[in-house]
């Protein structure tokens, strides 16, 4: 890295020329309740054209307070262009409150030069945008950024060698590997891969082609998801090709060397950026920020974390009060030395079922982890097996498959949703604790160990836990899926991961572990015979077998004490 010092700033804010922030950003921000209020009139400068480290044009705005004075400088670079929202959420809100905002479109969209590749040219694109920076005379050598999404991803990328001037970062439902956004254990992630093409390709295009775009993939996601072969299916729902869609979902594999570079988790290893992450606990980008949070920790750096009752964009919806506010005090804290809206504790998150919000000194607390054992009839007990005999058996059929519900999607038909009707199907297993004679708190990772049977030798595992109200009422609150070989008769085991949480069971429900053999079109189905979930023309049922001495394992935060002779 390369030292910089910058002298006093030699033009003020308030004399740059520049016009209005566009009506449709002023009149979205016109919208929204619960945020603070406006600090400073906000000055516009479109179209700069900032030269890559290749000479592309990445074509920017600037937003900035029409006010005397010094201030930080936030950078957001974003694929989805440079109107809505984007313009009233971090252009607009944050200039009001203090800070220059350089929003830029990254190359290949928006109008920027250059060819759009989903992550190889983020590193250099950022450095050489900083480099723009330091040339700018309201620029004062303070530096933070922001975004969510991809726009998290970019702000890692920056972080791989981050410039001196780089003081603060605020990573919101942010992505660091693309590899994890695509695929689960090799199985792709059909619906969320869909839907970030259609993003991708069409948001930096305006609204309007991208809705219309998204209405198109709605109407044919049934065709695009069940064709035979899956490989290239998805074309008549963009309307053209998409290579960089068709090559991040023709590598299943971690290991290949196509996702040589991808990841940027080594940014988070070594990090002495102050930086704020932010996530829901249904955002489809979860995982990724508790793994983040663990480097950062590791690391010794300082870090916060807020993880609320949100899908990935029902944060930037619902809950933008609180994200918002929650950005802005730790740049403020960080770039303008205000921490007196800074919260007590490092971690605050929402608790679902109690629907509450708790501050806590770490994630996950020191939590003690309790197995639950599923039993013949349908019970969930701490009981532990004394054998691992089979238990009970289902069929999964690819050409009828166990549809997804609600979970981690990008969709409107993300986050929490009755799950009574899908768990009436009989290609789903559901284990059911008695209901419970004081609250229960589930703080932390939750994952399955399963034992596994299976008559073709392949099969996925699709695990969830719910909350099973007075009512029967049956909602889910994480899930994760896995794939598994098996040979002949004998069991294979399996842990799967179901994420993370923070929720109350209360007085009167039950815990439930839900079983089944995939979530369609979540998941790509797998055809159950060996092949390839893209290039199968061809599926088997298969009948799937658990065993007494699979667990679902959840780390208990208070004593259980309930009646487990009671059903």
């Amino acid at each position: 890295m390369t030292s910089h010092t910058h002298g006093p700033v030699s033009r003020p804010t308030w004399a740059l020329p520049s016009g209005k922030p566009p009506l449709s950003a002023r009149m979205m921000r016109a919208t929204w309740r619960r945020l603070p209020a406006k600090l400073h009139d906000v000055g516009w400068e479109p179209g700069l054209a900032v030269p890559a480290a290749d000479g592309s044009p990445l074509i920017t705005d600037h937003y900035f307070p029409r006010a005397e004075g010094d201030f930080p400088t936030l950078l957001v670079r974003s694929p989805y262009g440079r109107g809505l929202p984007w313009s009233p959420m971090y252009g607009l809100l944050f200039a009001e409150q203090g800070f220059h905002v350089v929003l830029q479109s990254c190359r290949g969209t928006g109008g920027s030069g250059g060819t759009f590749d989903y992550w190889r040219n983020e590193v250099a694109d950022g450095q050489a945008t900083v480099s723009w920076l330091r040339e700018q005379p309201w620029f004062n050598g303070t530096l933070g950024t922001v975004g969510p999404s991809y726009l998290g991803y970019v702000q890692w990328a920056l972080a791989a060698d981050p410039p001196p001037e780089l003081k603060a970062m605020v990573v919101q439902m942010g992505l660091h590997d693309p590899y994890a956004l695509f695929h689960a254990d090799g199985v792709p992630r059909l619906e969320t891969a869909l839907a970030v093409g259609v993003g991708m390709t069409y948001q930096h295009q305006g609204m309007g082609p991208f809705l219309k775009a998204t209405l198109r993939l709605q109407r044919r996601l049934r065709e695009v998801t069940t064709a035979k072969p899956l490989r290239g299916a998805f074309t008549s729902a963009f309307g053209d090709e998409v290579p960089w869609l068709d090559e991040v979902m023709a590598h299943p594999d971690a290991k290949d060397a196509y996702w040589d570079g991808a990841s940027l988790a080594q940014s988070a290893e070594r990090l002495g950026v102050p930086t704020a992450l932010i996530t829901g606990w249904h955002d489809v980008l979860a995982d990724q920020t508790f793994e983040q949070y663990d480097r950062l920790r590791e690391a010794g750096c300082e870090t916060a974390l807020l993880v609320g009752p949100w899908t990935h964009t029902s944060a930037l919806q619902q809950g933008w009060p609180e994200v918002f506010a929650e950005s802005l005090a730790w740049l403020r804290a960080h770039l303008g030395a205000d921490p007196s809206d800074l919260r007590p504790t490092r971690v605050r998150v929402h608790v679902g079922g109690e629907n509450a919000w708790r501050d806590l000194d770490d994630w996950p607390p020191a939590t003690p982890v309790n197995p639950w054992f599923p039993t013949a009839d349908g019970h969930l007990t701490q009981h532990a097996p004394t054998d691992s005999a089979p238990l009970t058996s289902f069929r999964y059929d690819p050409e009828a498959p166990t549809p997804s519900l609600g979970g981690p999607l990008l969709s409107r038909t993300a986050g929490v949703r009755d799950n009574t009707a899908l768990e009436a199907r009989e290609d789903v297993l559901t284990f059911t604790g008695p209901p419970l004679t004081e609250p229960v708190d589930i703080l932390g990772p939750v994952s399955a160990r399963l034992s596994i049977s299976t008559d073709t030798g392949h099969t996925d595992v699709f695990t969830r836990l719910c909350d099973v109200d007075p009512q029967g009422r049956s909602v889910n609150i994480c899930d994760g899926l896995g794939r598994l070989r098996t040979e002949g008769e004998e069991p294979s085991q399996i842990t799967v991961p179901m994420s993370s949480t923070a929720h109350r069971f209360g007085v009167g429900h039950r815990i439930r572990w839900q079983i089944s053999g995939g979530a369609h079109p979540r998941y790509a189905r797998n055809p159950g015979n060996g092949e390839s979930a893209l290039d199968a023309t061809t599926s088997t049922p298969v009948r799937i077998t658990v065993h007494t001495d699979s667990a679902l394992t959840l780390a208990t935060h208070t004593a259980v004490r309930a009646a487990e002779d009671t059903v």
